[in-house]
């Protein structure tokens, strides 16, 4: 009897090493959140192949030679310490190399193969159960500190994430730290040292990588959007000798002040031969609406067939991808492609969006094409979302040309986790975008955008009012915009009509260009009129705008500014939510130059016509006193943190555009009394609102708003354990588990003891379980379906007719006592970015919190509960995010919200690839 119990955990052991070396030998399917595909992006992806795909092989299986620990390692000793060149010789020919065999100590009774170690197969956690049949005088001690007590204690192996499903942070900081802690212990020599240099530079590589790329991207952009632009007025043609098709309008007049002396651009009208000018008027017209129409047209049917996830600014999706959320195929190599020829056709049509924020988009998803070259990174969620809150910042760093102002936007705005060291390498990363963009000098002034300027006069004393009183509309203009941009986009999800996304394209661009085209202000390119607003009149070489007159001729100028910087509010706000790529920063900051410049010609008139009044004594004579272009940027500024609700970077950006530093303080006033303004007519800025529209779970670890949470215990809020689905530790057969799995859609399952006594031992994520009970049904093992599974240490048990699924389970969930407040469990939500909390009292289970539960809270939906049947967040009892992606129910595509209740119309759906 004693030789038993040996015998068949020995056969088990070697089972395992089959197992292992089986999986091996067929490759491993990576089951992240990155993985890719070649072919064409679909509109409504196949769940099941996506399950079956992320079900495939455990990922981890390859990574690491030991299993990840929490517990410390013990320094191997060493008899005799090594000098010189001795540290950068190889181990087999070191002084003590006898002591560094391997990174873990070693029982004596162990019988792991040393040529098997590397493997990473679950044998090497279960060699002590290879022991003499009098297991308790010989077993080791479990709690010793080699690394091997995955049984005892550990957050359990890992198959991937599902799509629409929150990551571990701890668990892959602990990843990543287990195998930096092996390559470092098993790294000597000189071939140790390249190997730790060459995992350190990965990264960098990356950055450096992503940064080129993002550069040349924002590069043809700037290049192809204004050719496009320019095509809808006329084109270029040879008459002087050096016009060409494929310039545009600068470009074709280069040199030349004035617009009559180029004779070789040819406008529409000229080129059908149309001599008087109220014909030669209506056929650019003509021209300007269809070509508008046109370009919007062919984006938003780019994105539609394409990459869905292309349109808008990105810029909310990415906040709750750096929050810690997988949204599978938003990064991708098509929405790459899509999203920047569609951002050259969006921004040609002269609809009142802007490139700048989509930027950050392209940025991201260049990073990430990069990342899939270096498995280390790529295979890891939290260590990719470092790398991406630095390649964030390289997408402002283009779009503005403010390497610093990028850093500080990435900081301040998008990313969940900002250590140290992602500064630096967002710096790295912003720095290389702007030189690349530099090296290709777009528009061939020495530029990195069309609209920086410099100022030669500063500013006086008296106009500060006027500065602040710019902060004021600044923030009203905030406020208003994003209630009524909200409103549209409620009013676009319930409309009965036009719910093509393309028809709503079409419609709003025919619209827009037909206001833009009568009215000069709106007829430029939005860059090229944020250039003539920011700029002075004596660097304009010609005032195409009619913004450098002069006494009463001001007035007419005057009202035409303001009426277009209201017909803009109202054009941006149906714009910012079309099937297209948008964004909203280049708009927000054009409306805030238009009354800005407003506000500046009245002063200016003022100034004029009473020059003797003591609050002007400080203006020298005969020296222009009030610079209009001031004015409009600090309308800008302060119509830019009325929108997005920034602060810090939104100085530095101005400041790198102008590189005035005097006017400093004046934008960071009209900034602060912006910020003050919007956050009381709307307290969250336009990507919070959008994400709260869509419904994705972020929680933002820097809301310190502690009374948007109510003061109540945890008990009050959580999933009781009564409403909860629990495994038994014991009792369940491999059909019962599958019976479980196909008849509860939950993602995860807290592990008890027993129903009566509920001990918490644990929780097994969906994910995991089903891999577990798939392999265990294949080659090599092909257990039958009747077969004993348990989930705690059962010495008598049969491994070869028994499954053991501790492995797979974890054993160390994040608890808290059931009487715990709710605002501490909030704070650990935010802080440590989990993604569910089990609730124990003396270590019986009481109930359990996700994400999802605290995002209702948090947003006052807990009306919604009842109706979210299926449709919960990946680890509680109520289903997951991923279980409904639908497609819509009239095939527009329309994202209405991944946390939607069964009632709404339709369903977000997400494709693509990442």
């Amino acid at each position: 009897m004693s030789n038993a119990p040996q015998f068949t955990r020995k056969a088990y052991v070697e089972g395992m090493y089959s197992s292992s070396s089986n999986r091996s030998s067929h490759g491993q399917v990576e089951a992240s959140s990155s993985r890719t595909s070649n072919g064409k992006q679909p509109a409504v992806e196949d769940d099941h192949s996506d399950e079956e795909a992320l079900l495939a092989d455990d990922p981890l299986g390859r990574d690491l030679p030991e299993q990840i620990s929490f517990k410390r390692k013990s320094k191997a000793s060493t008899s005799t310490p090594s000098f010189g060149l001795s540290q950068y010789l190889p181990s087999s020919l070191g002084p003590s190399s006898s002591a560094r065999t391997s990174p873990l100590p070693r029982s004596p009774n162990s019988r792991i193969r040393n040529d098997a170690r590397a493997d990473g197969s679950t044998e090497l956690i279960l060699n002590y159960l290879d022991q003499p049949a009098n297991a308790g005088d010989h077993l080791q001690d479990t709690k010793s500190a080699n690394g091997l007590d995955w049984y005892v204690e550990g957050p359990g192996r890992r198959v991937g994430y599902d799509d629409l499903t929150a990551i571990d942070w701890i668990f892959e900081y602990a990843k990543e730290r287990q195998r930096l802690r092996y390559l470092y212990a098993g790294a000597s020599g000189i071939l140790g040292h390249i190997k730790q240099l060459a995992d350190a530079s990965q990264v960098w590589i990356i950055l450096v990588a992503a940064g080129i790329l993002s550069g040349g991207i924002a590069a043809f952009i700037d290049v192809a959007s204004d050719w496009l632009a320019d095509l809808k007025t006329g084109y270029c043609r040879n008459v002087d000798g050096d016009g060409r098709f494929w310039l545009n309008k600068s470009f074709c007049c280069w040199g030349l002040e004035e617009e009559q002396a180029c004779h070789d651009w040819n406008s529409w009208g000229a080129a059908m031969g149309i001599g008087s000018v109220g014909g030669r008027y209506v056929v650019e017209y003509i021209f300007f609406v269809l070509y508008s129409v046109l370009f919007a047209a062919c984006a938003s049917l780019l994105v539609r067939e394409f990459s869905p996830y292309a349109k808008h600014s990105g810029i909310p999706e990415i906040k709750t991808v750096l929050g810690g959320f997988v949204i599978r195929h938003f990064l991708g190599g098509w929405t790459l492609v899509t999203k920047t020829i569609g951002l050259c056709l969006a921004v040609a049509s002269g609809l009142w969006l802007g490139k700048e924020g989509p930027l950050v988009h392209v940025a991201c998803c260049s990073a990430n094409l990069f990342m899939k070259l270096f498995s280390n990174v790529n295979g890891n969620e939290a260590r990719k979302r470092e790398v991406f809150s630095a390649a964030a910042a390289a997408g402002i760093s283009v779009a503005f040309g403010a390497p610093v102002g990028g850093v500080l936007f990435s900081l301040e705005q998008l990313s969940y986790y900002f250590p140290d060291k992602t500064m630096w390498s967002s710096f790295v990363c912003a720095m290389v975008a702007a030189v690349t963009l530099q090296a290709c000098n777009p528009f061939r002034t020495g530029k990195l955008v069309l609209y920086q300027v410099t100022y030669h006069s500063a500013w006086h004393d008296f106009e500060l009012v006027p500065f602040a009183f710019l902060g004021i509309l600044g923030g009203l203009f905030g406020g208003i915009f994003i209630k009524l941009n909200m409103g549209v986009a409620e009013w676009r999800k319930n409309r009965q009509y036009l719910k093509g996304p393309v028809n709503e394209v079409v419609i709003i661009s025919f619209i827009t260009a037909l206001i833009n085209f009568p009215i000069k202000f709106m007829r430029a390119q939005a860059s090229e009129l944020v250039h003539i607003l920011f700029a002075e009149c004596a660097d304009l070489t010609e005032d195409t705008l009619g913004l450098c007159k002069s006494g009463k001729a001001n007035t007419g100028v005057i009202a035409l500014l303001l009426i277009s910087s209201g017909l803009g509010v109202i054009l941006a706000s149906f714009t910012f939510g079309l099937q297209i790529p948008a964004g909203i920063i280049l708009p927000s900051m054009a409306i805030g130059g238009l009354f800005g410049r407003a506000v500046g010609l009245s002063v200016e008139v003022i100034q004029a016509a009473w020059p003797s009044l003591f609050v002007f004594k400080s203006c020298e004579p005969d020296v222009a006193c009030i610079t209009p272009g001031t004015y409009a940027i600090v309308g800008a500024a302060s119509a830019l943190a009325g929108t997005t609700r920034m602060t810090v970077s939104i100085v530095v950006i101005m400041f790198e555009l102008t590189g005035a530093l005097t006017y400093v303080l004046p934008i960071m006033i009209a900034v602060m009394i912006s910020k003050w303004i919007g956050d009381a007519i709307s307290p969250r800025g336009i990507y919070e609102s959008w994400i709260h529209f869509k419904g994705y779970p972020f929680l933002d670890n820097r809301d310190d708003n502690g009374s948007s949470i109510p003061d109540v215990s945890a008990s009050h809020v959580m999933t009781r354990i009564e409403d909860l689905t629990t495994i038994p530790a014991t009792g369940h057969t491999i059909a019962s588990l599958r019976n479980l799995l196909s008849q509860h859609q939950y993602r995860g399952f807290p592990v008890i003891d027993n129903p009566r006594d509920a001990l918490l031992l644990g929780y097994i994520s969906r994910t995991e379980l089903q891999y577990a009970l798939q392999s265990a049904l294949t080659p090599p093992r092909n257990l039958s379906v009747d077969m004993e599974t348990y989930f705690s240490h059962q010495p008598l048990s049969d491994p070869t007719t028994s499954l053991d699924l501790r492995p797979w389970m974890d054993q160390t969930p994040i608890t808290l006592n059931a009487k715990a407040s709710f605002q501490l469990t909030v704070s650990m939500f935010q802080k440590l970015g989990l993604r569910y909390v089990l609730f124990t009292e003396r270590g019986v289970l009481r109930g359990l919190l996700t994400k999802k539960d605290v995002w209702f809270v948090m947003n006052d939906m807990e009306e919604d509960r009842g109706e979210g049947e299926g449709e919960g967040e990946d680890e509680d009892g109520r289903g997951g995010w991923g279980d409904d992606r639908d497609g819509d129910e009239d095939g527009d595509g329309e994202e209405d919200g991944l946390l939607g209740t069964p009632a709404e119309e339709g369903r977000e759906f997400f494709s693509g690839d990442r």
